[in-house]
């Protein structure tokens, strides 16, 4: 079973180095351990992957010791554990508003690359994936924030998530309440650190790292492939524009 990178710095109290993706991209994976990023999370709610590309890209994450943070498209517990057969180190599930879907548990199983495919699949295998595998869950609805103190308590959620696109939505357009993303945000924070759960959000910026580390969030996913190619292609374009092109 390999060890999780992720968990290993945040049982030190440290923060993982996190960054995000979600296309098919196994060179982003090879240069991201090549820069001593811990783990990288990968987007399969709001990017499609056919199962079989899921099943390579993750083969790479296991040969260059990349922790993977796995966003799922579904609930389907079939499917869920079948992530973690394939080799994702831990799951992000999205939209977790009640206390009763966060005790979802997901099985360990050691038929698949977790397991060595059944070589490494002894009799303490169910304690030991249990134990390098994580469980992160989303934070994205007024319900969700409202709800936060009793996910925060679920034994085996290991990390409380704010997706702050989704909650200020939800906030702009939905029944008003008085709170804001900023104001859950330090909710969030207070009811991961009064059960000693890590927490987080996007950090998009540096200034968005800093600050977010300095409130107590060390899941902090900051820059992916995306952002990569838009910033590097906006770059580009002006150099051709600075000789005259």
């Amino acid at each position: 079973m390999r060890p999780s990178k992720t968990l290993a710095k945040l049982r030190a109290g440290k923060m993982p180095r996190m960054c995000a993706m979600g296309h098919f991209m196994p060179p982003f994976v090879r240069h991201a351990a090549h820069h001593g990023f811990d783990c990288i999370w990968l987007d399969l709610e709001h990017r499609a992957m056919e199962s079989r590309e899921v099943q390579a890209l993750l083969s790479f994450f296991q040969l260059y010791d990349v922790d993977c943070m796995l966003r799922s498209p579904t609930l389907e517990k079939s499917k869920l554990y079948r992530y973690l057969e394939d080799g994702a180190t831990g799951l992000m599930i999205p939209l977790v508003s009640t206390p009763e879907k966060a005790r979802m548990l997901v099985d360990a199983d050691g038929a698949g690359f977790d397991g060595d495919f059944y070589l490494d699949a002894g009799p303490d295998f169910p304690e030991r994936a249990n134990r390098e595998t994580f469980l992160v869950v989303q934070i994205e609805t007024p319900e969700a924030v409202e709800n936060c103190d009793a996910i925060a308590a679920v034994e085996g959620v290991d990390g409380l998530f704010v997706g702050p696109a989704d909650l200020g939505l939800r906030y702009k357009h939905g029944p008003q309440n008085g709170m804001n993303v900023e104001e859950a945000t330090d909710r969030v924070a207070a009811a991961a650190a009064k059960y000693g759960k890590a927490w987080g959000r996007p950090a998009p910026t540096f200034e968005d790292l800093k600050s977010l580390q300095a409130r107590g969030a060390r899941l902090l996913p900051h820059g992916s492939e995306f952002v990569a190619f838009m910033q590097k292609l906006e770059e580009w374009s002006k150099d051709f524009e600075s000789i005259g092109e």
